[in-house]
């Protein structure tokens, strides 16, 4: 499987990417060896994902997902939040 997420950093920033393998990325976050945003902005802890096939659709959906405002966003990780995602700092 291939996931599109959101993280919401220690700063209450909204971060969104895609991995094939959520749990190893999340950590990788977590750990501050995810990426240079969510590196400066711990703690990080997922509130949303989606699953995909491929990675294109994942990818296609991160895009879509980082043209949305902070508010449509909000409204997504609200309205259609996975039960696995907590809004809790790993």
């Amino acid at each position: 499987m291939n996931y599109t997420y959101i993280l919401r950093c220690g700063d209450s920033s909204l971060y969104t990417g895609w991995t094939n393998d959520l749990e190893k990325r999340v950590r990788a976050h977590s750990e501050g060896r995810g990426g240079k945003y969510t590196r400066s902005r711990l703690p990080v802890g997922l509130v949303y994902y989606e699953e995909f096939e491929t990675k294109e659709e994942a990818m296609r959906r991160e895009w879509e997902i980082k043209q949305l405002t902070r508010a449509q966003k909000e409204r997504l990780i609200h309205s259609e939040r996975r039960s696995d995602a907590t809004d809790t700092y790993s």
